[in-house]
């Protein structure tokens, strides 16, 4: 994406991706080793994406939409649900029949998000806020992600060389914890 969009161009930007991402992984074969890449590059954009609604977004929204605090507990209701849904994925290899089914009900779940955030919350938003509030969000939004290390390529991804790095946590808590550590 080019830099310079604000907060909803930023964050529609990154919709995007994702649904590009889900594409990828439907476009390989059932039980190609792709698709545990792919799956694992989703969980990483996807982390990515719910930190950063999680740090800009929704505080702007419980601040200045009206009904903000109930729209964004909604938001953030929805966030925990996916990420229980990345981290079921996480443990399933490719030939395992609800690893298919998992990205299925994940790719509903996230498209279910998208509608909702673009077609209520991002409207809401952008009659609330004036453009330089959007614009300094945006840049904050971009921030984030500029700080933020690459998960997939800076840490190992398979077992057992993941749970030796950081025992007990999988890639969701993984990339959760360098964005929180990076962005601050």
């Amino acid at each position: 994406m080019e830099p310079g969009g604000d907060l909803i161009a930023e964050l529609a930007a990154d919709h995007r991706e994702l649904e590009d991402l889900f594409s990828q992984i439907e476009l390989q074969p059932v039980d190609h080793p792709r698709r545990r890449e792919l799956a694992d590059r989703l969980t990483a954009e996807l982390v990515r994406h719910t930190v950063a609604e999680e740090l800009h977004l929704y505080p702007a929204v419980r601040e200045h939409a009206p009904h903000g605090a109930a729209l964004a507990d909604k938001e953030l209701a929805s966030h925990a649900g996916t990420e229980r849904m990345l981290r079921d994925l996480e443990d399933l290899s490719v030939d395992d029949p609800r690893f298919n089914d998992t990205i299925a009900k994940l790719k509903f779940e996230v498209a279910s998000h998208v509608r909702e955030e673009e077609h209520e919350l991002f409207p809401k938003l952008a009659a609330a806020l004036p453009p330089e509030k959007l614009n300094e969000l945006g840049r904050l939004v971009r921030r984030a992600r500029e700080s933020a290390p690459s998960p997939c390529s800076s840490l190992p991804n398979l077992p057992p060389a993941n749970r030796f790095l950081v025992p007990g946590a999988g890639l969701v808590d993984r990339v959760r914890d360098l964005l929180r550590t990076n962005i601050r």
